[in-house]
């Protein structure tokens, strides 16, 4: 009759820690704060520490909410699953590149969103990137911060989609933005100031990469917008409405080897101060204009503004 009771009682045990592990597993909201610890349940009364943690015990499609500011970091974040991150409102929610990104999406058919965080290298760590996608996810960063990365701000390789909207992305080595290889982007609101470049959308095999850059500053850098294909049958499409491209080596780029087809369309724009304000290389490159762009105090130019139409 002990030994009975004893069994159940240690059956009874076994199922609420079940219960309690799967439970943490499908919370729709999961907390971190700079005094939380991984072995709580991410909860608001008890939350994590560290974003990995926090990946852990949210459900799919969920939230994870950082509640005051801290790094929370040690290494690459992967994300794995269909998830917000986001600092609240007056938080400073950090994630640092430590020995590579600061996050890895590698996973298709993902949804997830980046709110004001601040995307940063840890000196001397061997980071890369910011933001890494290799995944056939869609990405969303808003009102986020990108800086001082030695590679690309955010970097983007196959069908990934991004969205980037007021967020600063400022002073990284590499390109602010780059895509290649039917990747695509959405940049709006954003400022893209002093990097090594600005947005890149390259074709190195056949397929479609596009950008669509709106109401955005891009000062600095050697590139500002570039369209590049390499490889027959590799497209790149670059359109730019409403922005701001100065003090660059060169403001608007559309380049192919020689085949394939780069297309830069600018529209609504301001073009200033830049050593060229269009640079086109290459059988298959096109800069198209509407015709109601500013270009000004630019040093020079190579190749034609081809005229559009409005529609």
């Amino acid at each position: 009759m002990v030994r009975r009771t004893a069994l159940r009682s240690a059956f009874a045990l076994a199922a609420t820690l079940l219960l309690s592990a799967t439970a943490q597993a499908q919370l729709f909201r999961a907390y971190l704060a700079s005094d939380g610890n991984d072995a709580n349940a991410c909860t608001l009364v008890a939350p994590c520490r560290l974003l990995p943690a926090a990946l852990t015990a949210v459900a799919d499609g969920g939230e994870i909410w950082m509640l005051d500011s801290a790094n929370y970091n040690t290494a690459t974040v992967t994300i794995g699953k269909s998830v917000s991150i986001l600092a609240v409102p007056g938080a400073l929610g950090s994630v640092v590149a430590i020995g590579g990104p600061a996050i890895s999406i590698t996973a298709a058919g993902l949804t997830i969103a980046l709110r004001n965080l601040v995307i940063v290298p840890l000196p001397a760590s061997g980071a890369t990137f910011g933001v890494y996608m290799t995944g056939a996810s869609a990405l969303t960063i808003e009102g986020s911060l990108i800086a001082n990365l030695p590679n690309d701000g955010v970097h983007v390789i196959g069908t990934g989609q991004v969205e980037v909207a007021t967020t600063i992305i400022r002073n990284n080595a590499g390109y602010a933005v780059w895509l290649r290889n039917g990747a695509s982007a959405d940049i709006s609101g954003t400022r893209v100031l002093n990097n090594g470049n600005g947005i890149l959308a390259l074709s190195t095999t056949a397929t479609t990469t596009t950008a669509t850059v709106s109401d955005t500053i891009i000062s600095g850098g050697g590139q500002g917008v570039n369209a590049e294909t390499t490889i027959a049958g590799g497209v790149t499409r670059l359109f730019v409405t409403r922005c701001t491209i100065q003090n660059t080596n060169a403001a608007l780029i559309s380049e192919t080897s020689d085949v394939g087809t780069a297309l830069v369309a600018v529209s609504g724009s301001m073009i200033t101060n830049n050593n060229y304000s269009r640079y086109q290389f290459g059988t298959g490159s096109v800069v198209r204009t509407l015709g109601n762009n500013h270009l000004t105090d630019n040093t020079s130019a190579v190749g034609v503004l081809t005229p559009a139409s409005l529609q």
